[in-house]
């Protein structure tokens, strides 16, 4: 039984059919100019750190002239990677929705984009996909050299939901990497024995190196309930109806015991010992009239004067939640092109060591 009431058949049944009326709204979204491209290629991986077993696929956006350098083997030419989580409430949403952000990072920054497509509830909730989210870094790390990517050059971003995996997926694979050196030991004396050795996520792990994270008007506390959440938002009315969070809420958020503090559901209240295992570049953009808002920002504010991150930060002034993915067939909402530059700018600088 779900949280307030609903059987998990019920959401079910609601799931598919706002994921079929979204699919509708994401192809108008794509038929605006330029069109995005489709993936060049997709892989299927198995999973291994969730509890419940299955596959996942990892859809694959590469530069020009790619095929011809993988076929070289040149080790001293391989392609930083941007790992991209969609967005849609853990619910909804799939890897081509953020098309036009692939895009962008490939033309601007010539890195590899691969979108996770990660098992979404309600039929897999909380923690599945986050831990699918782990798997997708692990399989590219180990499958680096087979597909001529760079694994010291790793950067995650994500949008809503995706952009909560942006952080919670670094700091669950934290304690992945960490328990292969001591087994059956607890994730907070894991992750502080390494930070008391001078080991973080960024360097745990020889083949993983996550240089940064790119955070897209993330859901951070889930501590918040939704009302609270609204009250802090400048204009409520251009909120989501409530049909669409009672669903994300009802679908991911089980079983109705859970708690909301974990920092791999809200990574906004994780302890300081895992915030400083993430990476020290971090790229967040938030949406004025959003209700996700203000806890954007208390993230933002601990990693800077908690972590001494360096957090780049935007919030866009005049927009509401997912304003990137409005379905308008005409065109593609003003401001998109201009941040998504803003945030390809970030990663040439992590990445390259300059700005393009």
């Amino acid at each position: 039984m779900a949280e307030r009431g609903r059987p998990r058949w019920v959401l079910h049944v609601q799931a598919l059919f706002w994921r079929s009326l979204m699919q509708i709204g994401m192809f108008l979204h794509k038929l605006a100019s330029p069109r995005p491209p489709r993936p060049n290629f997709s892989r299927e991986i198995k999973t291994t750190v969730a509890e419940k077993k299955g596959a996942i696929k990892l859809r694959f956006y590469v530069p020009k002239g790619y095929e011809e350098e993988k076929e070289k083997g040149d080790a001293s030419k391989r392609y930083p990677v941007c790992i991209n989580f969609h967005g849609g409430g853990f619910t909804l949403g799939e890897t081509m929705d953020d098309a036009r952000w692939a895009d962008a990072v490939v033309q601007e920054t010539g890195a590899v984009v691969v979108g996770v497509e990660y098992r979404r509830a309600p039929e897999h909730p909380f923690p599945t996909a986050v831990e699918d989210g782990v798997d997708a870094v692990l399989w590219l790390a180990s499958n680096a050299e087979q597909l001529n990517l760079d694994a010291d050059r790793f950067a995650i971003s994500g949008f809503s939901s995706g952009g909560n995996m942006a952080f919670t997926v670094p700091l669950r694979l934290q304690e992945e990497m960490l328990s292969e050196a001591t087994p059956n030991s607890s994730a907070e004396s894991l992750i502080q024995k390494g930070l008391s050795m001078g080991r973080t996520l960024v360097d745990v792990h020889k083949e993983i190196k996550i240089v940064a994270i790119v955070s897209w008007y993330p859901s951070t506390d889930y501590t918040q309930s939704r009302q609270q959440r609204r009250l802090t938002c400048a204009r409520p009315d251009q909120q989501l109806p409530a049909v669409f969070f009672e669903l994300f809420d009802d679908s991911y958020l089980q079983p109705p015991t859970l708690d909301r503090s974990n920092p791999y559901l809200s990574p906004g209240v994780a302890p300081d010992y895992m915030l400083a295992g993430l990476p020290d570049e971090i790229v967040m953009f938030t949406c004025e009239w959003d209700m996700l808002l203000a806890e954007g920002e208390r993230l933002r504010d601990r990693l800077i004067k908690e972590q001494h991150k360096n957090v780049v930060y935007h919030c866009i002034p005049g927009v509401s939640h997912a304003w990137d993915k409005a379905p308008n067939p005409l065109r593609v909402m003003p401001g998109v092109k201009e941040h998504y530059q803003m945030a390809c700018n970030e990663l040439n600088r992590v990445f390259w060591g300059k700005k393009k």
